[in-house]
């Protein structure tokens, strides 16, 4: 394997990690907002990581294909590289 591909692969995965570590916090947020509602801090915090959550998972998918059945895309991409659950270290993740 090149020196290009394993970059390609180190940069995929660092943004899967990402990805996933913003869905934690946001999840994590929420459960803290459904006893804490008027928290504003933690109210503009979950805008702000939801705001990234989507730039994240949207340049992904414009790189990578889609993580999930809904982005919308020019062809049906999921045939062409392995399927989420076949991506290894991250077969088990709900992206």
């Amino acid at each position: 394997m090149d020196a290009c591909n394993n970059d390609c692969k180190d940069v995929r995965s660092e943004m899967l990690q990402n990805i996933m570590c913003y869905k934690f916090a946001i999840n994590d947020l929420a459960l803290y907002l459904d006893t804490h509602p008027e928290d504003q801090k933690a109210l503009c915090l979950h805008r702000e990581y939801s705001k990234v959550l989507r730039d994240l998972t949207d340049k992904y998918q414009k790189v990578f294909g889609p993580l999930t059945i809904e982005f919308p895309c020019n062809k049906w991409r999921w045939l062409e590289e392995p399927w989420p659950w076949e991506r290894g270290m991250y077969s088990d993740v709900d992206l």
